[in-house]
């Protein structure tokens, strides 16, 4: 069993940034697809950075391409969400989400839509304008 705690979110206006950080429990796959999603009220829970940990590829969608950073500290069991040039758009719910991959992956994209086991409580982010 995988427990996963975000923690980083808070309200922060247009333009700023902020850094949401995943403490997980035990990562001790070599192979993972990991990664943070969102859900803002009435819309769909989306994948925004997702990363394979097989090869190191990563996902970004549209919307946050060029402003949000995925990265890990596998020696500390961690993963980051580095978020700039904030909008009222990202304003959501945030968690972060791991599963491990038994067969070889080609690349991050199988991870996008993964049928993600282990999901964190959400921090929560609030963008104002």
């Amino acid at each position: 069993q995988v427990q996963l705690v975000e923690s980083g979110g808070g309200s922060v206006q247009a333009g700023g940034s902020l850094r949401l950080s995943c403490a997980s429990s035990r990562y001790t796959y070599s192979r993972n697809c990991m990664g943070w999603f969102r859900q803002a009220p009435g819309k769909e829970r989306e994948g925004v950075a997702i990363i394979y940990t097989g090869d190191g590829s990563t996902y970004y969608s549209d919307s946050v391409k060029g402003r949000f950073t995925i990265s890990r500290d596998n020696a500390k069991n961690m993963m980051y969400l580095q978020m700039d040039s904030l909008t009222p758009e990202d304003t959501a719910m945030y968690y972060c989400t791991t599963d491990p991959v038994a067969r070889r992956l080609n690349s991050v994209v199988p991870c996008i839509n993964w049928p993600y086991n282990y999901w964190g409580q959400g921090t929560q982010v609030t963008v104002s304008s």
